[in-house]
């Protein structure tokens, strides 16, 4: 293993975190910190020249239904429940005011 991980790296990283810990909950960071390096330093063995990099997780495509208008909701049930409303359009406040 190529580097380790020390009790000063678990107090700035805690620090970076805003993180408090006391000395037992320090010790328990620091050996998984250190045994996150073992792997990463086993997964480094492996020969990885000939693999190809991973895009994508699985080989699914996205199957897209065509866009088919439809009317699911009448103007009539659209406006039903608005707060402000005229016989065909939503009200709302004016947002904007025009100066010119």
């Amino acid at each position: 293993m190529a580097n380790k991980i020390d009790i000063k790296t678990v107090d700035e990283v805690a620090h970076l975190a805003r993180l408090e810990f006391n000395d037992a909950a320090k010790e328990e960071i620091l050996n998984d910190m250190n045994r996150m390096l073992t792997f990463v330093d086993k997964l480094n063995e492996l020969d990885t020249n000939h693999v190809a990099p991973l895009i994508y997780m699985t080989d699914e495509k996205n199957i897209m239904r065509n866009d088919e208008p439809e009317i699911t909701v009448t103007q009539k049930e659209a406006l039903k429940n608005a707060p402000k409303k005229d016989s065909d359009y939503f009200k709302a406040p004016k947002v904007i005011d025009q100066k010119s």
